[in-house]
């Protein structure tokens, strides 16, 4: 048995098609790359609310706790549109986020030379492009208290989110995010509403402090309206971003469809390193269920075989290993093969296990 351990949650939608891909890739690094995993399965999202009542049981969350990594595919859907919103699918993806306190999510958003021009944008702006947005995960709007939806005495209704983050749980993300850039480009941009937010101020005050113990690292600072703009203007001037739980959640989809398409971007969440090194993880795709396709054989298995790819990288320490898979997709795309969802003029439309088969093929001519 393998001293590397992995919990693989399909979820909904395309998650399991996807993830079957994915599944196909880990048995190949067993067999040929003598890289293997002890895989257990399990359920989240709509389909543990099916099988259980509960979009993550208390058992799931033991097996997440305990694992190396979680690989995670999409939550969510229209049937379980009408549930309360305590049990919607995807608090099973919050309370993971929240419990393994994953509270790094990095989102890179790179663009393929050979998806150079399935961009919404020209291909001299996103061509070589290459972001990776840090996103705080476990604070501000989306866990702030006070919440909820309250009747007012004149009859209204009033929805109330609060945005809240304490010194430690900025220093830490920007801890993480400074340490990326220096092994990365060198720069890292602060995005927040220091302009009208007082949670702004003190995040651009609590990373500016951080500064001097990163000398070659060159910080600036921007709002995030502002790169919002600029993300579409000229996104190359960007190495690393790091920014709050909601602006990170819009900010990573903008850069994500630079790239040409959500079903190509992974993303790791990342917890803090025990006195061993080791740090909980959890590695999914960026796109959501797809409903609308689920069951077709048409997602696009690229976003969650990256996602594995970063789990090589960070989780298990197996750099070469993550650059073989991602070079393996590089071929595959150099070679024309496309899903519906980044389809282009003369190119070789395929489903998902054909992609999954290509990808395959990739990584044999590799070895």
């Amino acid at each position: 048995m393998s001293n590397r351990s992995l919990l693989v949650l399909p979820g909904d939608g395309i998650g399991p098609e996807a993830m079957a891909q994915v599944q196909r890739v880990i048995k190949w690094f067993g067999e040929k790359q003598s890289v293997g995993f002890d895989l257990e399965e399990d359920l989240v999202g709509g389909a543990a609310i099916d099988a259980h009542g509960t979009p993550v049981t208390d058992a799931t969350m033991s097996k997440a706790m305990e694992v190396d990594a979680v690989l995670l595919g999409a939550v969510g859907g229209p049937k379980w549109d009408d549930l309360d919103f305590s049990i919607k699918p995807e608090r099973g993806l919050l309370r993971l986020r929240k419990d393994m306190e994953l509270f790094a999510n990095l989102r890179p958003a790179m663009c393929f030379d050979a998806l150079a021009d399935a961009s919404s944008l020209k291909r001299e702006l996103v061509a070589g492009l290459d972001i990776m947005i840090v996103r705080e995960l476990t604070g501000g709007t989306y866990f702030g208290e006070p919440r909820g939806i309250t009747d007012l005495p004149n009859g209204e209704r009033r929805g109330v989110n609060t945005q809240v983050y304490d010194t430690y749980e900025i220093v830490r993300v920007a801890r993480a995010a400074f340490e990326l850039a220096q092994k990365r480009g060198g720069k890292l941009c602060s995005v927040e509403k220091a302009n009208v937010m007082e949670s702004g101020v003190l995040w651009r005050e609590e990373v500016t402090k951080l500064a001097p113990e990163y000398p070659d690292v060159e910080l600036s600072h921007m709002y995030a309206d502002n790169c919002a703009m600029q993300l579409v203007r000229a996104p190359k001037q960007f190495d690393v971003i790091v920014t709050d739980n909601l602006f990170g959640d819009l900010l990573s989809d903008c850069a994500a469809m630079l790239t040409g398409s959500l079903g190509m971007l992974p993303s790791a969440s990342l917890g803090a390193a025990d006195e061993t090194g080791r740090r909980k993880a959890m590695y999914e795709p960026v796109h959501g269920s797809a409903p609308d396709i689920s069951g077709k054989g048409l997602a696009n298995p690229i976003a969650m075989t990256l996602s594995f790819a970063m789990a090589l990288r960070y989780s298990y320490d197996l750099p070469e290993d993550a650059d073989r898979l991602e070079s393996a997709v590089q071929n595959v795309l150099a070679n024309g093969y496309r899903t519906g969802d980044i389809m282009q003029p003369d190119m070789k439309q395929v489903g998902t296990e054909e992609m999954g088969d290509a990808i395959l093929a990739a990584l044999n001519e590799g070895a």
